[in-house]
């Protein structure tokens, strides 16, 4: 019950008009709204990385109703772990399990292919049962699950004030489903992009892991990684075209 208690004072301060218009009056305020937004699209990356390489086996047309409703999952589990606060550094669990998660589909992706004899695809356990679309659905809501976790704590580093919370939740949201279709149509132009998408998916796992034990990698650091690993893929992505061109070149020599 005190937990209870807690949870709607925190969502009854969200309804204090007068707060908020000391909030958006204050410079401090404003400070910390820009620190938010920077944190916010940092972690939104990596976040909308993931989700973005989940949806990518579903036909075109189904991704973005995947992402739709992966971000109404989104704003749910934010919204709740909005009202836990401080609880949620007991939610350790939900970390460990997400990391795992992570972890299965990289393994999956480079070691065991996912493949069957003939070459097809392997469907995942939430797949068999609940078919590809609603399985990958269920499989977004689930990581979002992890990183609501992530975002809200990352937001009472910043501060523990309600209105930091609840601003860090809908920029997020926002970043990380806007980010998230930018890289299914990077990904499809760029198909080395899978493979680049899954060894930065494991330094995902690997960080959210490592937070349970309250290490931290900074997100600057992340988002450097991120981008050298963006850069070499499109050396090698060049590389692979000039030499599918000098290939064709060489065929249609050989046709004459």
């Amino acid at each position: 019950m005190e937990i209870l208690h807690k949870m709607l004072h925190t969502y009854a301060q969200a309804f204090d008009w007068h707060a908020w218009a000391e909030v958006l009056t204050d410079p401090v305020s404003w400070g910390l709204i820009g620190t938010l937004v920077i944190l916010e699209g940092l972690l939104s990356a990596d976040n909308a990385l993931v989700l973005a390489t989940m949806v990518k086996p579903l036909p075109a047309e189904k991704q973005k109703k995947a992402l739709t409703y992966g971000l109404f999952g989104a704003v749910f589990f934010r919204f709740l772990f909005i009202g836990l606060g401080m609880f949620l550094v007991k939610f350790w669990w939900i970390k460990v399990l997400g990391a795992a998660y992570l972890a299965w589909l990289v393994i999956s992706h480079f070691f065991l292919n996912g493949n069957d004899e003939g070459g097809a695809k392997k469907p995942g356990f939430l797949v068999r049962v609940f078919g590809v679309f609603w399985g990958t659905v269920i499989a977004v809501e689930l990581m979002d699950l992890a990183f609501s976790v992530d975002s809200i704590l990352a937001a009472l580093a910043i501060s523990e004030k309600v209105w930091v919370l609840l601003l860090g939740g809908v920029l997020g949201i926002i970043m990380m489903r806007t980010v998230a279709g930018f890289f299914l149509r990077l990904m499809d132009r760029i198909p080395e992009l899978e493979h680049t998408a899954f060894i930065l998916i494991a330094i995902i796992a690997l960080k959210m892991f490592a937070s349970v034990f309250h290490y931290e990698l900074p997100h600057t650091a992340f988002f450097i990684i991120v981008i050298l690993a963006f850069v070499i893929t499109f050396i090698i992505h060049k590389r692979n075209q000039k030499k599918h061109h000098m290939e064709e070149v060489a065929a249609s020599k050989e046709d004459e």
